[in-house]
């Protein structure tokens, strides 16, 4: 029988699965500022996640509500050095296994302190990092909620993205 299920009903597509659990994984995130997650999938199948926050035995801006870019009102891309945080992409990529990543898709989903939704376009570092450990391409969630796909990882050094 064809038909009998809701009207409204509508299977996400993979990319839009996967930058809902990107989104999920973000939650996660310990920075006071933004909050990202990534989500490293080959073959449909999750092999990494990670998001951002202080390396692993150290405090975490949300733990002593202390953020020292914050306070200085330090733009993005600026003063990267004073950030204690692992980026969402670095943090999959270090969770996860070199053979897994190769030829695997990388997706990343961010919101701002005030919950809007935040441009989860790599930095020229994590894009760097990206590369390095042969992941394909890249799907991001953009400011005004489009997703983005990036096959040729070489455009992403092209244009400035978040740090």
């Amino acid at each position: 029988m064809k038909g009998n299920g809701p009207k409204t009903f509508r299977r996400p597509s993979w990319d839009e699965y996967f930058i809902e659990i990107a989104r999920v994984v973000a939650s996660r995130s310990t920075c006071l500022r933004r909050r990202y997650g990534a989500v490293i999938v080959k073959d449909k199948v999750i092999v990494s996640t990670g998001y951002n926050g202080a390396p692993r035995g150290s405090l975490n801006c949300v733990d002593v509500n202390k953020c020292k870019r914050k306070e200085l009102n330090i733009p993005s891309g600026e003063r990267y050095e004073l950030c204690e945080a692992v980026h969402a992409e670095q943090n999959a990529i270090i969770n996860g296994s070199p053979e897994r990543m190769k030829d695997a898709s990388i997706y990343i989903a961010g919101s701002e302190e005030d919950g809007s939704v935040a441009d989860g376009k790599p930095c020229l570092l994590c894009a760097r990092m990206i590369k390095n450990a042969q992941v394909k391409e890249v799907i991001y969630l953009t400011k005004n909620g489009t997703i983005i796909k990036v096959e040729d990882l070489k455009t992403l050094d092209t244009t400035p993205a978040r740090i």
